[in-house]
């Protein structure tokens, strides 16, 4: 029959009630929210537990909800693949906009150490314990945080983008 999302939900609440919550399917992928201080439980039990062998941290990043309120501004994601079942879960973390923190993984998985250094250097989140958090792809000069939504996406003021030139209004050039 196979590994089904109803099991591992049933599982997990047995194992962390509160911790973990907001269960959803979405596309046959499970979905649900942890706690910042139990996700790496979460995780080793996802991946030790042989009722559930989520053998494989597909990816893993972040996300930022600026209209959010403080405490859920930011979001980590993992996504876990159990190879055997061909099941996948989703698992969203919310941190706080004041100082978004969260434990590292790298230790459980090693394709996370890259993926938190991705993490950090664009969105700012610290992972806690993770063994060379440091800029990976933006130089180490920089100041922010460019995933952020911080700011416009465009500058009004280039003339270079104005929409006449692409064909997009009725007006003619």
């Amino acid at each position: 029959m196979g590994l089904e999302n109803q099991f591992i939900h049933e599982t997990l609440l047995a194992k962390f009630g509160d911790s973990v919550s907001d269960f959803n399917q979405i596309h046959d992928i499970l979905t649900f929210e942890a706690e910042p201080a139990a996700i790496k439980e979460v995780i080793q039990f996802l991946k030790s537990e042989p009722s559930l062998n989520f053998n494989f941290l597909t990816d893993l990043c972040g996300v930022h909800y600026p209209e959010a309120s403080e405490d859920r501004q930011f979001a980590v994601v993992y996504h876990l693949h159990n190879w055997f079942e061909n099941v996948r879960i989703r698992i969203k973390c919310f941190l706080s906009g004041a100082q978004p923190e969260i434990p590292t993984v790298s230790d459980l998985f090693r394709s996370a150490n890259w993926q938190e250094r991705e993490t950090y250097d664009f969105y700012g989140i610290r992972f806690m314990g993770h063994p060379q958090l440091k800029r990976i792809l933006n130089m180490d000069e920089m100041t922010v945080f460019p995933l952020r939504k911080e700011y416009p996406l465009e500058d009004g003021g280039r003339t270079d983008k104005d929409d006449r030139f692409f064909g997009r209004t009725t007006d003619n050039c």
